[in-house]
């Protein structure tokens, strides 16, 4: 059976496909993936899926690494791959940051516009809308609305 998943490895959450094949596989199947660090990005999770594999008898491998969980070599290739994968990754944030306070040092980075205009959401109130009907009309979501709205009476 083949599943694709077009969510990020960098967690866990939010993964449906995984949550299924890890919930259904059974005892001797093997998990067949491309490459590991497309499962996950860290090693704890790596090593969180492979625990939850060995707990139902079933093993990973990797298509284009030599992982096989099911040979001493290939756990020891693995557990290297997770290490460099997590590497990488921690790499990659550390020059994400570095470019972002760059960038403000310059005066160039601003974050995100907000998408909330706090005076539209307070004008709708006084108009005794509901949050449902502030949230459609705004196209944002009731979370977001909420968010602006306790951020209003802190202030």
């Amino acid at each position: 059976m083949i599943r694709t998943e077009t969510r990020s490895g960098a967690t866990l959450e939010g993964r449906p496909e995984l949550k299924i094949i890890l919930d259904f596989i059974h005892p001797g199947e093997t998990l067949v993936v491309t490459r590991i660090d497309r499962l996950a990005r860290s090693m704890s999770d790596l090593q969180i899926i492979v625990a939850m594999l060995k707990e139902k008898g079933a093993h990973l491998a990797a298509t284009e690494q030599p992982v096989d969980t099911s040979t001493a070599a290939g756990k020891a290739f693995f557990d290297m791959l997770g290490v460099f994968a997590e590497f990488e990754t921690n790499l990659r944030r550390e020059r994400q940051a570095a470019g972002i306070a760059s960038a403000k040092g310059r005066g160039v980075y601003k974050g995100r516009p907000p998408k909330i205009d706090v005076e539209a959401i307070k004008e709708r109130l006084s108009k005794g809308l509901s949050p449902t009907q502030i949230a459609r009309e705004m196209s944002i979501s009731k979370g977001t609305f909420y968010k602006a709205k306790s951020e209003m009476t802190q202030q």
